[in-house]
């Protein structure tokens, strides 16, 4: 009998449903939970002594899992811990901060197999961690300056002949007047350049501009890779894909042994199971590393090209080769 799968995401998150289906269908026994649950519809009890590891049980008003069968965890941005009403702030921030130790911290103890650890996901989300270590790997990057001085950005755009880009550091999304927005990469032109008074603000990243035959969103599950070329049929889409959705059209595409090897060696660096990398390909073939996600999305990319991202996920989950 396979060993119970723990799935940790928000309840709304549909790609999850998709992996669920695809366990529950090979006979394994799924407990899924979102951290926004605890502590009012969702009680743990964890004990651990010299005697034995974690032992215990999550429990809900219809399920319970034991933690000392959990066989692997599925951990894909679950909610924010949500209390009952009428506590003041300071007891809201101390109560999900003994949450996020208790809760979370029994779970991170669990020695199973992550898709992927939490601890991993969070040094891993550093930009700049990511750089160094696909450099590190052998993977080709752009030139990248992080700065909150403007004289800075002036002389990195004179070295690239003025062909730079000014991308977010962390999440592109922000919320505004009760509105999502997202950030997208832009290319900088002279007039941005000469007024630069908004860089000392915070931190800030710009690159190189590379120039672009396709883009590529490699999704890494285990050791398997599925790679779909993203082609881009408008000038927004062309500086950043995900400002224009409508107009790209998708194809599989091959990837280049060297590049295999480098993201194996990245994918182990960063201690992930899964990754969402973005690639810019050139004229002349080059691929160069942008970023991975270790939760990025990858249903639109299966529902585009027919890759089959969930059943490596559920594979990977199950420790199948």
């Amino acid at each position: 009998m396979p060993k119970p799968v723990l799935i940790m995401a928000a309840s709304d998150d549909w790609p999850t449903d998709r992996v669920v289906v695809e366990l529950e269908s090979r006979g394994v026994e799924v407990f899924r939970m979102d951290t926004a649950d605890f502590p009012q519809w969702l009680a743990l009890a964890g004990r651990i002594d010299q005697a034995s590891g974690w032992t215990g049980e999550l429990a809900t008003e219809h399920r319970t899992v034991d933690l000392s069968r959990v066989g692997a965890v599925y951990y894909r941005a679950p909610g924010a811990f949500r209390f009952p009403e009428g506590m003041s702030g300071p007891e809201e921030r101390f109560a999900a901060a003994q949450a996020r130790a208790g809760l979370g911290g029994v779970l991170s103890a669990l020695e199973c197999r992550w898709v992927n650890h939490p601890t991993a996901m969070a040094r891993a989300e550093y930009k700049p961690v990511q750089l160094a270590a696909a450099r590190a790997c052998g993977l080709r990057i752009p030139a990248t300056l992080v700065t909150n001085r403007p004289e800075d950005v002036r002389a990195f755009a004179a070295e690239a002949d003025g062909q730079v880009v000014c991308k977010p550091v962390a999440s592109p999304v922000l919320i505004e007047g009760g509105r999502l927005k997202s950030v997208y990469t832009r290319r900088l032109g002279p007039s941005d350049l000469d007024d630069l008074r908004g860089i000392s603000t915070t931190a800030h990243l710009f690159q190189s501009w590379v120039s672009k035959e396709y883009e590529v969103r490699l999704t890494v599950v285990g050791e398997r890779m599925f790679a779909a070329a993203i082609h881009a049929g408008s000038e927004a889409a062309h500086e950043d894909w995900r400002s224009d959705y409508g107009s790209l059209t998708y194809t599989t595409t091959t990837v280049p042994e060297q590049v295999v090897a480098g993201m194996r060696r990245l994918m182990e660096r960063l201690q992930l199971r899964y990754g969402a990398a973005d690639f810019i390909v050139d004229p002349q073939g080059q691929w160069t590393f942008l970023e991975v996600n270790p939760c990025g999305q990858w249903d639109w990319i299966q529902g585009a090209t027919g890759l089959p991202i969930a059943k490596a996920i559920a594979d990977e989950l199950q420790g199948v080769t």
